[in-house]
């Protein structure tokens, strides 16, 4: 299963390269994020989240890692459990204005999981249409604060 989003926000590329860096942020733009927080690392490779999220009514935890990191320019994540793994890879072009994240969402289903995941295609495309809406609405709130903060 593989969900690709393109957002497109009137915000810095260095500034929403550091919000999305910090992973603990889904709670804020991803509506299936119970919560998320660092376990361990400084939020370079190697650096590990808990990520507890809500879908399709059942709570799971996945425990993420960071494996690529360009600054400015790529995240990349790996997010497992029992039953999933997924990776996450953020891609970012833009300038000082404006700025385009690609995010990337691909997950593979093990075990068991791995009999329903056919059946599951609506319910990621709106798990996507979702977080694609967050994301916009927390990169245009980004962007606002920094011209505030550039005004003042």
């Amino acid at each position: 299963m593989r969900i690709v989003r393109t957002i497109t926000a009137d915000v810095p590329r260095a500034t929403a390269f550091g919000y999305l860096r910090d992973f603990t942020t889904t709670t804020e733009w991803d509506p299936g994020t119970v919560t998320t927080e660092r376990v361990s690392g400084d939020g370079g490779v190697g650096t590990t989240y808990r990520n507890v999220s809500r879908f399709l009514g059942r709570t799971s935890e996945l425990t993420y890692e960071v494996t690529a990191l360009e600054p400015d320019r790529r995240i990349a994540l790996r997010g497992t459990n029992q039953s999933l793994v997924a990776h996450d890879v953020m891609t970012f072009a833009g300038d000082e204005r404006r700025t385009s994240v690609t995010y990337e969402a691909t997950f593979t289903f093990t075990g068991v999981a791995r009999l329903v995941a056919p059946l599951l295609g609506p319910a990621f495309r709106k798990l996507g249409d979702d977080a694609e809406r967050g994301l916009k609405a927390a990169l245009e709130d980004l962007g606002q604060q920094h011209r505030g903060h550039l005004r003042a």
